[in-house]
């Protein structure tokens, strides 16, 4: 009793010393006797399991180790090895207490031999040594290879295909086991070899300890660094592009100019297609452009068999109704009874259609036109209402008759208080605007070309062209200092001696019939234009070609050629409004803008593209520009933006006689000889990033359609409009 009371206080003594320190070595000792235990049980019964791909015990998946029967099934599995573990020690305690009673060396020894052994499944050597042999080889033999001894390894028994899929099933760590092809056994993952899986299938690393963000640590101590790691000067060879290298590449250019290097050519891709394929998804119709994909046919269906349920068929009286229907109301096909498929006759409109679809192929080819959806009314552009715009001459207030042919030119008084007009009767007359009174009468006995008024109101002199002669007539208009200015000025005691060229160009000659001054020219005059300060006249003269267009000073009484070489026949000039020494001829079909005090250098070119230009005028601003052509357009110049024109206007159906800003509303309006004169709002903004807004506001009609409107002219003062017809009567239109 003593001895078994000592041995079992030793056991008590030595169990809490095997707790601390588990023997591995008895364990595997355990494992590897249960395992053979079950692989005798396994060869007894001859229900081996089939691991030859078949088995579901063989494959893994990431949802396999994903799962929550995962987690439970390891907390069982731990729970039930800390069971065994100490289920063990308790076993191995008592076995050692019975056998080994008191030796107390002997077990010292085994605690060491159990501290130094490291069981690792890594290390453990394959029961198969055939090496890298192809299993394939040993498809047909009875043993899949050699153990170490030399002894042939039998292959195991396949398992029926049930019974495998049955016995794993039952086994809930079947998930576990994988099948060893190259030794012919089961292996079953341990708990952390089935972590590592699943840390690998989620794309982490396998072992968690790991840390892929670990912070950087500097091994250089750079508290008490004075001087660098290195003060040694960059090597002259790092700044320098390497010789060896552009002689390997020379070498290289060489080879390959001459041959020797040749690089493989892109594959061609063969140009098949499915036949009968979708052609919406075809690469053919990136190889035509004009290539469109035929309609899909309608699949045909009950009615379009030859033996079809009778309701598809219809009765004698919806086929009468048939008839009655329209063409396109009419159903296309109407199906039919036969009894069999030999009956069936041949389609009767084969013939018709293919000679339809040819037609269609020779006369009307597919062409893919790209069709928008726009409401029409969003492509116009968004216009202030016409109301807001007032106001601007609309309806005709007053007439000014007592011309016997049709009034060629009109001019109106600075102050806004008189109105010249001249016709091709040879009259020229002074109106009074308010009354319609006619104050003053000059007769001539040719036609009157074009009238213009001085622009300085002390001034009121009128300049009067008719065939080669140019007439300065006093108005006698003003207070009598005003009218004695005038006389002196009109008054040709010394002339100055003109040099050649201009004096064979024009001649100043006094007019002792109206008291005035005439020039006479070399060739009809056809339009005359004053400068804002009333001493300078431009005359235009088309048969003139270089010498066409010539300024008269009227103060110096002399005549100056302009230092410009004419490209074209001119047809209208102007005095910049701002600008001194800018002046700009018009051509048939350009506009050019000169520099008079720079020896006449050209400083730019607008490119109208009209047929025949007809008539010009500038904004008062001076950077716009509009020009009337005798084809019916108009063309708005911005000349800081662009030599083209920023937009053009076509309304009127016939030629365009003449243009006309106003001096202080935004107002322009045209007329032409369609009997008709436009009114625009025209409206510059002092912002150089918005561009000019151009509204049509009133189409003007009441002249007769013998001769059209051939001059309009707006107030100087108020929103009205003068125009002078062919039908010998001007009109003034008011708001």
């Amino acid at each position: 009793m003593t001895k078994k009371s000592d041995g079992a206080n030793e056991d008590q003594v030595k169990e809490p010393k095997r707790n601390i320190v588990p023997s591995k070595s008895q364990k595997e000792a355990k494992e590897m006797k249960s395992s053979k235990e079950e692989e005798d049980l396994l060869l007894d019964s001859g229900t081996d399991s089939d691991y030859d791909g078949d088995s579901l015990s063989g494959s893994l998946n990431s949802d396999d180790f994903d799962s929550d029967i995962f987690d439970s099934e390891d907390d069982d599995d731990s729970h039930r090895e800390t069971q065994d573990d100490e289920g063990s020690d308790e076993v191995v305690d008592s076995e050692n207490g019975e056998e080994e009673d008191g030796s107390d060396d002997e077990g010292s020894e085994q605690r060491e031999v159990a501290e130094e052994s490291d069981s690792s499944e890594d290390e453990v050597t394959p029961r198969n040594t055939v090496g890298d042999v192809p299993l394939e080889w040993y498809k047909d033999e009875k043993h899949i290879g050699y153990d170490i001894t030399g002894k042939k390894i039998t292959k195991k028994e396949k398992q029926d295909k049930l019974d495998s899929f049955l016995a794993t099933m039952d086994d809930s760590k079947n998930w576990r086991k994988v099948y060893d092809e190259y030794n012919d056994e089961e292996v079953e993952l341990t708990k952390e070899e089935s972590k590592l899986i699943r840390r690998m299938l989620k794309g982490e690393a396998p072992h968690a300890d790991f840390d892929p963000y670990a912070p950087y640590v500097d091994w250089f101590k750079w508290d008490d660094a004075i001087h660098p790691l290195s003060s040694a000067p960059e090597p002259k060879r790092r700044f320098i592009p390497s010789k060896w290298e552009a002689k390997k590449v020379v070498k290289l250019v060489r080879a390959i100019r001459k041959g020797l290097i040749k690089f493989d050519k892109p594959e061609e891709e063969p140009n098949v297609y499915l036949l009968w394929g979708d052609d919406s998804a075809s690469d053919q119709k990136s190889k035509h452009l004009t290539y469109i994909p035929p309609p899909k046919l309608k699949l045909p269906g009950h009615e379009e068999s030859y033996n079809p349920s009778l309701e598809y068929i219809p009765s004698e009286e919806e086929k009468a109704s048939y008839e009655l229907m329209y063409e396109e109301d009419r159903p296309k096909f109407i199906p039919k009874r036969f009894t069999s498929l030999r009956s069936i006759p041949a389609y009767e409109n084969a013939l018709k259609e293919s000679f339809d679809r040819c037609l269609d192929l020779y006369l009307c080819p597919r062409v893919r036109k790209k069709r928008i959806n726009i409401d029409p009314e969003s492509l116009k552009p968004k216009l202030p209402s016409r109301k807001d715009l007032r106001p601007y001459p609309n309806s005709c207030y007053l007439e000014y008759k007592g011309h016997t042919g049709p009034v060629t030119s009109i001019s109106t008084e600075l102050s806004g208080q008189w109105i010249a007009s001249g016709s091709t009767d040879g009259s020229v007359r002074i109106w009074e605007v308010e009354t319609g009174r006619c104050l003053k009468v000059w007769q001539f006995d040719e036609a009157v070309k074009c009238v213009a008024w001085n622009p300085l109101p002390d001034f009121p002199i009128l300049a009067v062209a008719m065939g080669v002669d140019l007439f300065f007539l006093n108005t006698e208009l003003g207070t009598d200092e005003e009218q004695q200015r005038i006389e002196e000025l009109l008054r040709l005691d010394n002339l100055p001696e003109l040099d050649e060229a201009a004096a064979a160009i024009a001649k100043w000659l006094p007019d002792e019939k109206y008291r005035g001054i005439k020039i006479r020219h070399f060739k009809n005059l056809s339009y005359i234009d004053w400068h804002p300060r009333g001493d300078y006249l431009s005359a235009v003269m088309p048969g003139g070609e270089t010498r066409g267009v010539v300024i008269h000073q009227l103060s110096a009484h002399s005549t100056k050629m302009l230092p410009i070489k004419m490209r074209g026949l001119p047809v209208c000039t102007l005095f910049h409004p701002n600008h001194r020494g800018i002046f700009i001829i018009a051509t048939k079909k350009y506009v050019r803008v000169y520099n008079l005090h720079k020896n006449g250098e050209p400083i730019k070119k607008l490119e109208t593209g009209l047929r025949e230009i007809s008539s010009m005028a500038i904004h008062p601003g001076g950077d716009n520009l509009v020009v009337g052509s005798k084809e019916g357009k108009m063309c708005w110049f911005d000349m800081d933006l662009s030599s083209k024109p920023y937009k053009i206007l076509k309304n009127h159906p016939k030629d365009i006689t003449n243009v006309g800003f106003h001096r202080s509303y935004p107002l322009f309006a045209s007329c032409s000889e369609d009997s008709t004169a436009y009114v625009f709002h025209g409206k510059v903004y002092s912002d150089l990033n918005e561009n000019p807004l151009i509204v049509p506001l009133e189409i003007l009609r009441g002249h007769s359609s013998k001769g059209g409107v051939l001059d309009c002219k707006f107030h100087p003062r108020q929103p009205w409009l003068f125009t002078a017809g062919g039908d010998s009567v001007i009109k003034l239109y008011c708001h």
